[in-house]
C-alpha cells in the first residue's frame, strides 16, 4: 500500500500565498493612507508578524521534506517555490520599513499602481496554487502563470517611468534621489520574486510533461 504524504505543500504554498497577499494589502494601504514615516513604525509589528508566519510555514515546508518519502513532485522544486514565496513576503515587509527607516516626507502616488500589481501577481499565484494538484492539466494553471509575467512588464514600465521622472524633476535634491531610488528598486523587486515563483512554476510543468 503506498505510503501517505504526511504534508499538504500545496496547501502551504496557497497559505504562503495569503500572507502575501495580505502583505500586500498592507502596502497599498500604507502608500494610499501616508501621512508621516512615524505613523507607519504604527504599522511595522503587523507587517513583521505577517513576515514571521510565513517564516513559520517556510520552516515547517523544510521539516515536513526531511521526513516525507513520498512528495508530489521534485523536492528541489518544492524547496525553490517556498522560499520564493517566502521572497515575496519579505520584499513586500523591506519596502514598508523603508517608508520608516528612511523617514519619507511624502508618498509617490504612482507606488499605488505598482502595488496592486503585486496584489494582483499574488492573486494570480493563489489561482495557480489552488490548481496545483492538477498542473499538468489545467489550463487556468498555465494562465496565470502568462497573467503574472504580463504584471511584472507593467510593473518594470512603472519602474522605468518613475525612476526618469525622479532623476529629471528631483536632480537638484541627491537625498531625495537616494532614498526614492532604493525604494523604486525595492519594490520593483517585489513584482520580480512574484514572476520568479511564477517561472519555477512553469519550469515544474516542463519537467512533468
Amino acid at each position: 500500500m503506498p505510503r501517505k504524504m504526511k504534508y499538504d505543500y500545496f496547501k502551504a504554498f496557497e497559505s504562503q500565498v495569503d500572507i502575501a497577499l495580505a502583505e500586500a494589502d498592507l502596502l497599498i494601504t500604507v502608500i494610499r493612507d501616508f501621512t508621516t514615516a512615524e505613523a507607519v513604525k504604527d504599522i511595522l509589528p503587523e507587517a513583521h508578524d505577517l513576515e514571521h508566519r510565513g517564516d513559520t510555514i517556510n520552516h515547517n515546508i523544510y521539516t515536513a521534506l526531511a521526513t516525507d518519502f513520498i512528495t508530489p513532485i521534485d523536492r528541489d522544486d518544492i524547496l525553490q517555490i517556498a522560499q520564493a514565496l517566502d521572497n515575496v513576503i519579505d520584499y513586500i515587509e523591506d519596502v514598508i520599513r523603508m517608508f520608516y527607516v528612511m523617514d519619507v516626507h511624502f508618498m509617490h502616488r504612482d507606488l499605488e499602481q505598482v502595488g496592486i500589481l503585486i496584489k494582483k501577481s499574488c492573486e494570480a499565484l493563489k489561482v495557480g496554487m489552488r490548481e496545483f494538484t492538477n498542473f499538468k492539466k489545467s489550463a487556468t494553471f498555465k494562465r496565470v502563470l502568462v497573467e503574472v509575467n504580463d504584471y511584472e512588464e507593467e510593473a518594470d514600465r512603472l519602474y522605468d517611468e518613475m525612476t526618469h521622472n525622479l532623476y529629471t524633476k528631483d536632480a537638484d535634491n541627491p537625498l531625495r534621489v537616494i532614498v526614492w531610488s532604493r525604494i523604486f528598486a525595492k519594490i520593483e523587486k517585489c513584482s520580480d520574486a512574484c514572476e520568479h515563483v511564477a517561472d519555477i512554476m512553469g519550469t515544474v510543468l516542463l519537467k512533468n510533461s
